[in-house]
């Protein structure tokens, strides 16, 4: 049986693959709060770097190697702007091309966008990851006007606040990692 103590896997995935993107900068601040948080193996994973195809046929070396790094994953950090009231294609494909990799484990959304702070998109992506059989949690991190909320060096302006929401976050999401992972390790998940 695995223990609470146990380190847990966590992918943080960029979803925005557009040039002059804000997502690397979201997702670099979370990383290095999360290893600061502790007791994570975290694996960056930016959409933009993966080249993954757009028609959903045979998988190749680049779908291929993502779902290596998913399935070794116990929990899932998206950090995702809000594009038109939704997230990225590019998110959704990566999505698509998975479904055993998703099942069974909780997901973090860290978003980011204009006045809604990506939260429309997210919770698009709620619905998604539910139809997948993965858990979604409660807690998220949003920036509204996010363009505005970062230093020159990538730290929020509001570290208290942001810091605070990322823990919490990330207390969230590794009790629901550890639960879903000793269940998964005894009973298989039957769907």
């Amino acid at each position: 049986m695995m223990r609470a103590t146990e380190t847990l896997r966590v992918a943080i995935i960029i979803g925005s693959t557009r040039a002059q993107r804000f997502g690397p900068t979201v997702a670099e601040w979370f990383h290095r709060h999360a290893l600061e948080h502790g007791g994570l193996d975290l694996d960056l994973i930016d959409l933009a770097e993966m080249s993954l195809p757009d028609i959903l046929a045979d998988p190749d070396a680049a779908v291929t190697a993502l779902g290596s790094r998913l399935a070794r994953a116990d929990a899932f950090v998206i950090v995702s702007p809000e594009y038109n009231r939704g997230y990225p294609a590019s998110l959704k494909n990566a999505i698509d091309w998975f479904v055993d990799e998703w099942k069974a484990k909780p997901v973090a959304i860290v978003s980011y966008g204009g006045i809604s702070g990506g939260l429309r998109g997210a919770e698009q992506l709620r619905l998604v990851f539910g139809e997948l059989h993965a858990v979604p949690i409660r807690e998220t991190v949003s920036f509204h006007s996010c363009w505005n909320k970062f230093n020159d060096t990538g730290q929020p302006l509001d570290l208290a606040g942001t810091g605070a929401a990322a823990t919490a976050l990330l207390d969230q999401l590794t009790w629901w990692a550890h639960a879903l992972r000793t269940a998964r390790s005894g009973l298989p998940y039957p769907f």
